[in-house]
């Protein structure tokens, strides 16, 4: 399977925007997300493009993971933009367009294996944030999918979205009601109502700039676990790193359960210890 170049990330719209701030190591990972997306494009010297992961899966089990990006998942279950346990060990934030071809790519070719192989046992949760970047009609089928949303039909309105030759049809307005159709919205009054809403841009900018903020430049981009993947790479990257950070998770969980049986054995020693001692002190005072 061939690797595939992310879509790259037009100029940001020159409106003011609050910055989002995490911590120096989220402005290394930020830099270091930013240069794999640039290196997922840049043409080499035949022309073509170059794809490039942003994660080393071959490396050691925490080079390249960054706790304050791991620290980005959300983990509610009342999200309508997740799919998968709350508690599952690893989570896949993915930064999204509607309008990306490579987000299509991605949502048809590699995620339906992804959730088969580890959302279905539990392994993985996969957390969408919209990164609307090309324009107007991105925004408005972020919008869009929000709505869906809050009728329980996200996934199904992504999916009528990402279908192949969907995004050629275009995101104008009676399009994304057509979609929202085929989604299985219920209530399309209500679906056009919550689009337009003030809480739907709001939920959009939101997911926006926390996309802007850990230095993606381009779609898709994605975290597992706090490391940072660029572009629609091939499903054997993917699984690479899924296997990684759950066997690394296991091993955190192993090594807190060890260090509560540690405690709870010093607690019951210690405890020993005393009642042997309160004893002796008995006796002798009994003589």
């Amino acid at each position: 399977m061939s690797k595939s170049t992310p879509s790259r990330t037009p100029a940001r719209p020159s409106r003011s925007r609050k910055p989002v701030l995490y911590g120096a190591g989220v402005v290394l990972a930020a830099a270091l997300l930013g240069y794999a997306s640039y290196r997922a494009t840049a043409p080499d010297s035949t022309g073509s493009t170059a794809s490039s992961p942003a994660a080393d899966v071959t490396a050691e089990p925490d080079a390249g993971v960054y706790p304050e990006l791991a620290k980005l998942a959300r983990r509610d279950a009342g999200d309508k933009l997740a799919q998968g346990r709350a508690d599952a060990p690893v989570v896949l934030i993915e930064y999204a367009d509607f309008k990306c071809g490579y987000c299509g790519k991605f949502a048809r070719d590699t995620e339906p294996a992804l959730v088969k192989k580890y959302v279905e046992n539990g392994t993985l949760r996969i957390e969408w944030r919209n990164f609307p970047i090309f324009g107007a009609e991105s925004e408005a089928a972020a919008r869009a999918a929000w709505a869906a949303g809050q009728q329980g039909r996200f996934w199904q309105f992504h999916a009528a979205a990402y279908a192949e030759g969907a995004k050629e049809k275009g995101f104008g307005e009676d399009r994304l009601k057509e979609l929202a159709r085929q989604a299985g919205v219920a209530d399309l009054a209500r679906f056009a109502r919550d689009a337009d809403s003030s809480a739907a841009s709001a939920a959009v900018g939101k997911d926006q700039e926390q996309g802007y903020g850990i230095g993606a430049t381009s779609t898709p981009s994605f975290l597992i676990n706090g490391r940072p993947i660029a572009g629609a790479q091939p499903l054997e990257t993917f699984t690479e790193v899924i296997d990684a950070a759950a066997k690394q998770a296991r091993r955190t969980e192993d090594a807190k359960g060890s260090g509560s049986n540690k405690d709870a054995e010093d607690a019951k020693g210690s405890g020993s210890d005393k009642d042997a001692g309160s004893g002796e002190d008995g006796a002798e005072r009994a003589k």
